[in-house]
């Protein structure tokens, strides 16, 4: 059956399909969405799937590892800088291996649609030395899921799915499968010999995982989503055949390619951007074309290629990985052209037009943006609990030559923008605490952090723990609206527990603080800012509204519930 699916949705039904038994995942855009369907799936609840939020990706990964060591299959979905907070957990897992078939899921976001970076975590894949699935559209996506299971049992080790924000948030016709039958629960026979790391066991671990690399480059170098296309056009000239390119089999594989048509320029496109590349020659190819959408890198297609052609053009979105791989391994006398030669630009994430300027093809504008429009850069919701917080800590803050306000990632973040301009810094997640404590133990007073609710369960008890293990002179404002507000609502961890979480850690329950940031409180929210700056320690204060949009749709769910 065919259905139309989002990328995020195609990924989140492949895994129902493939007989998952739980995904672990933190809200992060672009990859939410996964984890969302797969909450609302029917046949996922029928199945009993486990769909619940961890803290944070660290969390997410490590029990999806658990439940990977009894045997079932599991998924892990986060967005690119969230392994980054995973990472300590990835790269051990990869040294480590699975029991039941892991995927994980990386969205990268180029161009930082909703990011701080634009980081590429093939670079991580290529890093733990693990399988890596770039798919170029939303078939590819689901397939590489569906059957990337089977693959990740087989191989013993993890699979790295790795997308970008196109793929995530645009839809297509996905052909899905017949859903498969959970793993039985079957414990790791081999759970000591892997999962202790221990030095005598890690080094063994390390081995077998070099002597594994042989094993990917097969499936990879196998792979049906790594394609070797011969050329359809001579350059400027009629279709030779009405299909968009011949595969060369595995049975022809070692077949000498005929030099390119075009100049002897071969396209090495990986992920997404063949989907580029395909639109720019909708009736064929007129250069050697290699789809790359499994790592590691195909050796053999890529002799292939360069056999064929003096000069390669390699078309990825993100970093140029391949480009320096390609120019690493082939040695010197290959041009090789992209991001960095300046072919393609280096920032930024890749489109159909870049593609085609890259090609020497002209770019023609269809469409202009009328001088009228102006940018709306986003803001605060009208009615944000957030706002009254920063409209009262701006006034207090006034009162201080050099206070600094240290923020954090979420709904907040928006402090930075007018009218309130509230914050001095927005780096990572967990970050406004302790970036507040060495401000503070510099001499900066006073030193201020504001985080969320959701942001402070995921990385920032940790920081306040070292603040009350050193008495630090910093305010925390944990700004709570009951919920994962930047990534659309999700369940916080940290519903209903702050007080406690922060009093179990130590914080003094006379500086430990709540009130509701709301106009009529506003001179009280005021006083409490003024008194708990000038008290010499550690201060929390916990305003708390609910999210007027959660808010909002529960009110309306209610409605519907009574009618």
């Amino acid at each position: 059956m065919k259905q139309l699916f989002l990328g995020d949705e195609a990924i989140a039904q492949a895994a129902i399909d493939a007989g998952l038994s739980g995904v672990y995942s933190y809200p992060g855009t672009p990859s939410t969405e996964i984890t969302e369907y797969i909450q609302s799936s029917k046949l996922a609840k029928e199945r009993g799937v486990w769909s619940k939020w961890c803290s944070n990706e660290k969390t997410a990964l490590e029990t999806a590892l658990g439940m990977s060591y009894a045997g079932k299959r599991t998924l892990s979905c986060m967005k690119h800088v969230g392994l980054n907070v995973a990472a300590d957990a990835f790269m051990n897992i990869a040294l480590a291996g699975i029991n039941g078939g892991m995927i994980i899921v990386t969205a990268d976001d180029p161009s930082m649609h909703s990011s701080q970076n634009e980081q590429d975590n093939r670079v991580y894949g290529n890093f733990a030395m693990i399988p890596i699935f770039e798919p170029s559209n939303q078939q590819e996506a689901y397939d590489m899921v569906y059957e990337g299971y089977d693959l990740s049992e087989k191989l013993g080790y993890p699979v790295l799915l790795r997308i970008t924000t196109r793929m995530a948030h645009s839809r297509a016709g996905v052909q899905t499968r017949e859903a498969k039958a959970q793993n039985p629960l079957h414990p790791d026979p081999k759970a000591q010999s892997k999962y202790i790391l221990l030095p005598a066991i890690a080094r063994q671990r390390y081995k077998d995982l070099l002597a594994k690399q042989a094993e990917f480059l097969e499936a990879s170098e196998n792979s049906q989503y790594n394609q070797y296309f011969t050329p359809q056009l001579p350059k400027g000239g009629l279709p030779l055949n009405p299909l968009k390119g011949t595969w060369l089999t595995h049975d022809n594989e070692n077949a000498q390619s005929p030099k390119s048509p075009s100049g002897d320029l071969g396209v090495i496109a990986c992920g997404i951007a063949f989907n580029y590349l395909q639109e720019n020659y909708p009736e064929g190819f007129e250069n050697p074309v290699l789809k790359i959408s499994q790592y590691p890198l195909p050796k053999k297609q890529l002799l292939q290629l360069v056999e064929a052609c003096e000069e390669i053009l390699v078309l990825e979105d993100g970093f140029p990985i391949v480009e320096e791989q390609l120019k690493g391994y082939l040695g010197l006398g290959l041009k090789v052209h992209g991001r960095l030669d300046g072919t393609l630009e280096r920032d930024g994430e890749l489109t159909p037009d870049k593609v085609r300027k890259a090609l020497g093809l002209p770019v023609v504008s269809h469409y202009k943006a009328p001088e009228i429009l102006e940018n709306r850069p986003p803001a605060l919701c009208v009615g944000c609990g957030h706002r009254d917080v920063y409209q009262a800590l701006n006034e207090v803050v006034k009162e201080y030559a050099n206070a600094k306000v240290f923020s954090d990632i979420g709904c907040y973040t928006l402090g930075a923008l007018p009218p309130f301009r509230a914050i001095d810094s927005c780096i990572d997640m967990g970050a406004s605490i302790t970036m507040a404590k060495g401000a503070s133990e510099a001499g900066i007073f006073p030193a201020v952090a504001v985080i969320g609710d959701s942001t402070f369960t995921h990385s920032g008890m940790t920081g306040l723990l070292d603040c009350v293990n050193a008495n630090a002179n910093v305010l925390i404002i944990i700004s709570d609206n009951e919920t994962t507000g930047m990534t659309g609502g999700q369940d916080s961890a940290a519903t209903g527990r702050i007080h406690a979480i922060c009093k179990g850690i130590g914080v003094d329950p006379d500086h430990l603080r709540e009130i509701v940031p709301l106009k009529k409180n506003y001179e009280e929210m005021k006083a409490m800012i003024r008194a708990e700056i000038e008290y010499p320690g550690v201060s929390v204060i916990v305003p708390c509204r609910e999210c007027i949009q959660t808010h909002a749709r529960k009110v309306k769910e209610m409605k519907k519930m009574k009618k």
